[in-house]
């Protein structure tokens, strides 16, 4: 556990780090993205559409590395402090190429083989009785 919180600890900074480069970038992706848009019909419709989504790409990059550097700092700690936090991390992880996807799949694979041998899972069920009188 502690491995894969130093890896969702490393792969939150990692992602804090492309928000931050995708807020410094932004003069230069407008620019070259609006040279694509000489000859379009209605450009200015098209560079809205291009401002929101990397604005979106851009959230999504920051909330990815907070919930990953929480997250990690919770496996840290010997337990995961709020597991649904990592499972957030993991599904908004999975649209980052190719690291994003290798560490979400993991986390989910083992989470979710955990949930199902966990021994609150593998106890039987009790018989439920009908006493006919």
């Amino acid at each position: 556990m502690k491995a894969l919180g130093i890896c969702w600890i490393v792969y939150g900074i990692f992602r804090l780090g492309m928000g931050v480069a995708a807020v410094l970038l932004l003069p230069t992706a407008t620019v070259m993205f609006g040279a694509l848009l000489s000859r379009v019909a209605n450009p200015f419709a098209w560079m809205d559409v291009f401002h929101l989504l990397y604005a979106g790409c851009t959230i999504l990059a920051f909330i990815c590395g907070v919930l990953g550097i929480i997250s990690g700092a919770g496996l840290l700690r010997g337990r995961a402090s709020k597991p649904g936090l990592l499972l957030a991390a993991s599904l908004l992880s999975l649209s980052d190429l190719p690291v994003g996807i290798a560490l979400s799949v993991y986390t989910l694979t083992f989470f979710l083989r955990s949930q199902l041998t966990s021994p609150a899972a593998s106890e039987p069920q009790p018989a439920i009785r009908k006493d006919i009188s």
